[in-house]
């Protein structure tokens, strides 16, 4: 989680103990004393009682085990059986979210509220304006009618006083595709015909109710067993670790991984055939092309968006060409891809060349747990081809670039920048199809200042890109 609150260093610290377990041999023998030791008896409840702290705990490892809390069908079944299986467990399956009914507090509706600085104006600009007629000045002060109001906001706009607030449900107010709604008892549920897994509901939720399902325990089991696991570093991951480059990938050396790949090397294949790509297609008399490497805007344009697919490049992701090129070079070997991206998860299940997918976040709770730290570790000079435009392709523009840099000059390059997709560049994205566009190139990213401002992320997007040019530019 980008934000630094109370619900995301529970998490980090559940991650980080879990890990711990595993790395130890004891991870069946200790989780459910985990659970305990993390809510003591008498520790002060962030609930009702402990007892309810408690069962969130255990779903929430439930989800760093990998499980669904959904597909539960036995309460009595002991988070021990639960890291028995994935212990055993060769293969991962979908979805890669899950929604913790017990810590969702199922939040009142979203609408909108007068607040005691409304001064009862004459001009009265709320009720003037409501097109609804929902609102009414009752004991000198506004007062809106739910059953009439429709949310429009407009009361909220014209307010002089700013006295209108609106009260939304952070998930579902976060969600840019309307893939989270309240089930018949008030809690959230996802429809993943709707999803796009771009995380922001899970970051967006006060109380952790929603959460990736982790593969860290798979990782770290691999590595416990000293199994020849390989590492794939996202462009964007350098910038997440307060240290030098060098240093990650000695602290990922240490830990147990067989060698670091850069995906920037990949970047470097998908930028090349992707510049090929576009100039054919633009030869063609296609109006515009768009980039490719968005596992959440491939999700967002064929189930939202479909007539946009043909526009979409054909040419595989950065962390697919570096998953070939790691099978390859260590035929049997466990590839993980480690990046900001929940949804990296799901189009590893859909392809080939990539094993496990780890976020940053959880690739340092591996380091912590094996008590390494990053700004201590000698650099580690693994050999790395990739261009300077490849490893900026994890900040927005960086794709462009690469691509830019990789025509043949037959052709210039007009680019628009997507940056972020929210309700208003979705409904941008689906109309550019139909209108007459001054652009042939739409780079778009799902998170707000590209890849560095992924959900599973450790440092801010700002921060991260600097770090990167700082890393890329000497």
């Amino acid at each position: 989680m980008l934000s630094d609150n109370n619900a995301s260093k529970i998490i980090k610290k559940l991650l980080v103990e879990t890990a711990r377990l595993c790395f130890e041999g004891r991870l069946e023998e200790g989780i459910d004393r985990l659970v305990i030791d993390t809510i003591p008896k008498k520790s002060n409840a962030n609930r009702c009682c402990v007892h309810k702290d408690r069962a969130v705990i255990k779903y929430r490892l439930m989800a760093i085990l990998g499980h669904s809390a959904e597909e539960e069908e036995d309460e009595l079944k002991r988070l021990s059986e639960y890291a028995g299986q994935t212990l055993q467990r060769e293969e991962i399956s979908e979805p890669v979210l899950t929604v913790i009914d017990e810590a969702c507090s199922a939040c009142p509706a979203g609408r909108h509220f007068v607040t005691n600085v409304c001064r009862g104006c004459v001009a009265r600009p709320c009720m003037v304006n409501c097109p609804k007629d929902a609102i009414q000045i009752h004991n000198g002060r506004a007062e809106i009618d739910e059953d009439k109001c429709v949310n429009c906001g407009i009361c909220l706009k014209v307010c002089p006083y700013n006295a209108i607030v609106e009260i939304p449900v952070p998930c579902e107010n976060a969600c840019p595709v309307g893939a989270i709604s309240k089930d018949e008892s008030g809690k959230e549920q996802i429809d993943y015909s709707k999803c796009i897994f771009c995380g922001r509901c899970m970051t967006a939720c006060p109380f952790g109710a929603i959460m990736e399902r982790s593969q860290i325990i798979d990782v770290a089991r691999k590595l416990a067993e000293g199994r020849k696991v390989a590492a794939l570093t996202a462009p964007s991951a350098a910038g997440q670790f307060p240290c030098e480059f060098s240093q990650l990938k000695g602290a990922i050396l240490k830990a147990g991984f067989s060698d670091v790949l850069e995906v920037a090397e990949g970047a470097d294949i998908t930028a090349k055939k992707e510049a090929r790509e576009f100039e054919e297609k633009i030869n063609e008399g296609q109006k515009f092309m768009t980039s490719s490497c968005c596992p959440v805007y491939k999700e967002a344009a064929k189930k939202h968006i479909p007539e946009l697919c043909e526009f979409i490049s054909d040419t595989p992701t950065p962390m697919e060409f570096a998953g070939r090129k790691a099978k390859e070079k260590y035929p049997g070997c466990t590839a993980v891809f480690i990046g900001p991206c929940i949804a990296k998860r799901q189009e590893a299940m859909e392809g080939r060349s990539i094993d496990h997918v780890l976020t940053c976040e959880e690739l340092g709770a591996i380091l912590v747990a094996k008590d390494i730290f990053v700004r201590e570790t000698e650099p580690a000079e693994t050999p790395g081809q990739a261009s300077i435009e490849a490893r900026k392709f994890g900040a927005s523009g960086g794709v462009t670039e690469a691509v830019k840099a990789n025509l043949s000059g037959n052709i210039q390059i007009k680019p628009e920048l997507i940056d972020g997709l929210d309700n208003k560049n979705i409904k941008k994205l689906a109309d550019i199809c139909t209108g007459n566009t001054n652009f042939n190139f739409v780079e778009v990213m799902n998170c707000k200042g590209g890849c560095v401002g992924g959900p599973g992320n450790l440092s801010t997007p700002a921060r991260a890109a600097k770090r990167i040019e700082k890393t890329f530019d000497q």
